[in-house]
């Protein structure tokens, strides 16, 4: 085993955890031991592509559990020799910090309003404002980098209590002018290469925030709401054939009546066939509209028939595009019926709905239909499904917008299959989670929707030219210069224009909106690695090596990181995808600021340790949904507290002679090649990803040899036995770091009591490291050389017998160093245990000991003393 240089210093005489975050925090970073040393060739690098945290609040125990994982990761890699790309990244731009900044400051965003360089907000440090006061966009701006920067502080405090061996120098923001430049870089590139196109068409739009949304955004939830149903007018024809005086459908949305354009039955409905290619009236509005057949049509829902309205949801957008039908808009961005009425809708009825929300528009629709006999019956309460943005309040609406996209496969059969195949090609962990990619990719509707009518944000690189009369020509867009990035189109300037011709004939405007934050996020590889900004650095460290995430935004976040790298590199952006589960409340329930049911962590830190917390976080298995538990964490602690104090009790026996350090006795190799075994067994789990089962196989190998193999050869070891004190040491040695990726603290204490320089810049234990003492051997299925000494059964039947010893005088109510008058051990192991029975006869105060080989199972008999 290969020893580590000697230090000399203090061990404390009662060791705590109190204290130890701030000494190591403080160390780790005047010894830059973290420090990236890019000097080293990419395949002595691993890089890891560190998610962002959100910064809009405070942190909760789940990315406590998720960036432990990751941090247990980097440190196995630092150990292994690699040097170890590990920087962190803050994802501060999007709603989530225009919203927190609105609560927090008591402002909100009006672009129209010019810039106060005087402003103050009315509210602050948490305090509310009786109501929001309008701001321009620029003082909007300067509140959301003033809030971020004091989000950001105490996040980096939190991690490195945590202990993250986060590269801190290596920081970058998502709002940046580092991601502002490489996002409008690779923005203008998808342009240029077609695969970015302005469209204008139904959008899925958030009426709070009044900003569109994308696919992978939206999630359904349970709402409350009824069928109605209602008759439409039909023609004398029509009457004379049968169909009496009206037909009926069933909708949940009366409020839409005056954009509806068409009815729609199925094809092969024989009760509407007739109807087909005719026109009935809309009720109130006395509007025309066509029956129309289509397969989306279903018979078996409410009654068969349905009106189409422009838009009321997505399938009224396929019936619309399908069926070539007019648009006839009613609800507008802010949720609210538009106050002119669409083309050919009578304006006198309409007047009763304008202006109103969609809830008043509903309730007054109705009343209107009941008093025309147009209603059947009472309106039939439900629970749906309807669709909302993941960070919304309020369900969504369909409008017709202008927005940005970037083709994703969603339209495009060439491409989705190229992005399977790259799904294929990458190494999950645990492997069942690319089911979910495939499954997302699979079952795209459209391409992504880049762009968001928001503010703090990337904003999009592109100017628009006016024509004589002063509307913008939106089909010819002007791409910002490459070497004028970054740029922000409501103040800068396109080549070949100046300022004053900003809104004039024949002038320009600029794109007023921002991407979304997933446009921005979706390129943290190329970001953090100075992709076109420092190109040594970026062929040292691309593509990474590690993308660690949440199992819930595969759709998001690692499916926009590959389409953008497919498009831009023609690979992927990584070669592993660690996948981590959701936290649980202890009803089963996923933890979530948005739920309100969040435990902070900062607490946990304190009251426990960070280590307790880590071992927490650590026991979560990859891709595995974790109930929160602080009786885990006191596991966690308690572990902590005995490697403070066994390491003080092996330490204690003091150093061995120079050149006496041999291991000779068999308990010692046994317990060694129990050690070796361990190591090997630790080696390939974190090779596989899988660090849960490492640390399990540390923790149970250190809790048997502070039960068993300290209690049976602590005796010898405080007579000075050269091979005691020795092996003692060498497991300390080695079990300090395997310990070390889960609980950095009490590893590096404990360390720096005996070696020199930091646990986590030493060399993972390797099973080579053991050869000297048990020998070299043969090889097995795995490559692992065995010892010619040391067999690990030793220990095991050994351990055993010392168990029903102590259990003899347990029950007998007497103390461990109670005498044994005499001990019997009967059958097959007998041979194993005669290898140590001077060990045995010690640890159990034995006078007598006796040793029968006879028997098919092992029985152990205990006199005690009288």
């Amino acid at each position: 085993m290969t020893e580590q240089p000697l230090r000399t210093a203090a061990m404390p005489e009662k060791p705590t955890l109190d204290g130890l975050e701030a000494v190591w925090v403080a160390r780790w970073e005047s010894d830059a031991t973290y420090r990236f040393d890019r000097s080293r060739t990419r395949d002595e690098i691993y890089s890891i592509d560190t998610p962002p945290p959100t910064v809009s609040g405070s942190l909760h125990v789940g990315h406590v559990f998720s960036y432990t994982h990751t941090d247990a990761v980097a440190r196995y890699q630092r150990m292994r020799g690699r040097e170890v790309f590990y920087p962190m990244g803050w994802d501060d731009n999007g709603l989530p910090t225009e919203r927190r900044v609105q609560n927090h400051f008591g402002v909100r965003c009006d672009p129209s309003l010019p810039y106060d360089p005087d402003f103050q907000p009315p509210a602050s440090g948490g305090k509310a404002a009786k109501a929001q006061v309008p701001v321009s966009r620029k003082n909007f701006i300067e509140l959301c980098e003033r809030l971020t920067a004091e989000d950001e502080k105490a996040f980096e405090e939190l991690w490195r209590r945590l202990g993250l061996s986060v590269d801190w120098s290596l920081t970058y923001a998502t709002i940046g002018e580092r991601a502002r430049v490489a996002s409008q870089r690779a923005f203008l590139r998808n342009l240029a290469r077609g695969e970015a196109y302005l469209s204008e068409a139904p959008t899925l739009w958030d009426v709070t925030f009044r900003t569109a949304v994308a696919q992978a955004e939206l999630e359904d939830r349970e709402w409350p709401g009824a069928f109605h149903r209602i008759g439409f007018e039909l023609s004398p024809e029509q009457r004379e054939q049968g169909f009496g005086d009206r037909v009926w459908i069933e909708t949940t949305r009366p409020e839409l009546i005056p954009a509806c354009v068409a009815l729609v039955a199925h094809p092969d409905d024989e009760r509407y066939r007739p109807l087909f290619g005719t026109t009935v009236r809309t009720p109130i509005f006395g509007v025309e509209v066509p029956v129309l057949g289509h397969h989306l049509a279903e018979p078996d829902k409410g009654s068969g028939i349905a009106m189409i309205c422009t838009f009321g949801d997505v399938t009224d957008v396929t019936w619309w595009r399908e069926l070539d039908l007019p648009t006839r808009p009613v609800i507008g961005w802010d949720g609210r019926l538009l106050t002119d009425p669409p083309d050919g809708v009578p304006a006198e009825p309409y007047k009763e709905l304008a202006g109103k929300t969609v809830h008043g528009a509903r309730e007054r629709i109705v009343e209107m239909l009941a008093e025309a006999g147009d209603l059947d019956g009472d309106p039939r309460k439900i629970q749906r499904p309807v669709k909302f943005y993941e960070k919304g309040d309020r369900p969504l609406e369909i409008v017709t917008t202008r927005q940005w996209y970037i083709r994703n496969g969603g339209r495009d059969v060439e491409l989705r299959l190229a992005l399977l195949d790259q799904g294929t090609e990458l190494r999950w962990h645990p492997p069942h989670m690319r089911v979910r990619y495939d499954n997302w990719v699979e079952g795209l509707a459209g391409d992504w929707l880049i762009s968001r009518q928001r503010f703090f944000g990337v904003p999009i690189p592109v100017w628009y030219p006016l024509d004589s009369d002063g509307r913008p020509v939106y089909d010819a867009p002007i791409p910002a210069d490459e070497s004028s990035l970054p740029v922000d189109p409501s103040t800068d300037v396109p080549p070949g224009f100046t300022e004053d011709m900003r809104g004039r004939p024949l002038g320009f405007i600029g794109d007023p909106d921002v991407m979304d934050t997933w446009a921005t996020s979706s390129l943290t590889p190329q970001v953090a690695a100075g992709w076109e900004r420092d190109d040594d650095l970026f062929r040292r460290v691309y593509p990474m090596d590690l993308r660690p995430q949440a199992h819930e935004i595969i759709r998001t976040w690692l499916f926009s990181t590959v389409v953008r790298a497919h498009l831009e590199h023609g690979g992927l952006p990584w070669k592993h995808a660690a996948i981590s589960g959701w936290i649980l409340d202890p009803d089963r329930k996923k933890m979530s600021k948005s739920k309100g049911n969040v435990v902070t962590p900062l607490g946990l830190l304190e009251q426990y340790g960070s280590d307790a917390v880590r071992y927490w976080a650590a026991s979560g298995r990859p891709g595995t949904d974790t109930a929160f538990d602080t009786g885990q964490i006191k596991i966690g602690r308690r572990l902590a507290i005995k490697i403070l104090n066994a390491s003080r009790f092996v330490l204690g026996f003091g150093e061995v002679p120079a050149g006496e350090e041999r291991v000779t006795e068999a308990l010692d190799l046994s317990m060694l090649a129990a050690l070796r075994a361990v190591v090997a067994e630790a080696t390939e789990a974190f090779e596989e990803y899988d660090y849960t089962r490492a640390l399990e196989r540390t923790e149970r190998f250190f809790w048997e040899l502070c039960d068993d193999y300290l209690e049976l050869v602590k005796a010898r070891a405080y007579d000075g036995n050269a091979s005691a004190v020795t092996a003692l040491r060498r497991a300390l040695d080695v079990l300090l770091r395997l310990f070390a990726p889960f609980l950095p603290f009490v590893t590096e204490e404990v360390w720096s009591w005996w070696r020199a320089g930091s646990v986590h810049r030493a060399a993972w234990p390797s099973t080579a490291e053991f050869d000297a003492d048990l020998g070299t051997g043969a090889g097995d299925s795995r490559g692992d050389r065995r010892g010619d000494k040391g067999d690990p059964a030793v220990l095991g039947a050994v351990a055993e017998v010392l168990r029903q010893v102590r259990k003899a005088k347990s029950e007998a109510r007497l103390s461990m160093r109670a005498e044994i008058s005499r001990l019997t051990v009967s059958g097959p192991h007998t041979g194993l245990v005669r290898q140590a029975q001077d060990d045995l006869c010690a640890a159990g105060n034995v006078e007598e000991f006796v040793l029968d080989p006879t028997g098919d199972e092992q029985v152990v008999s205990v006199t005690l003393a009288e």
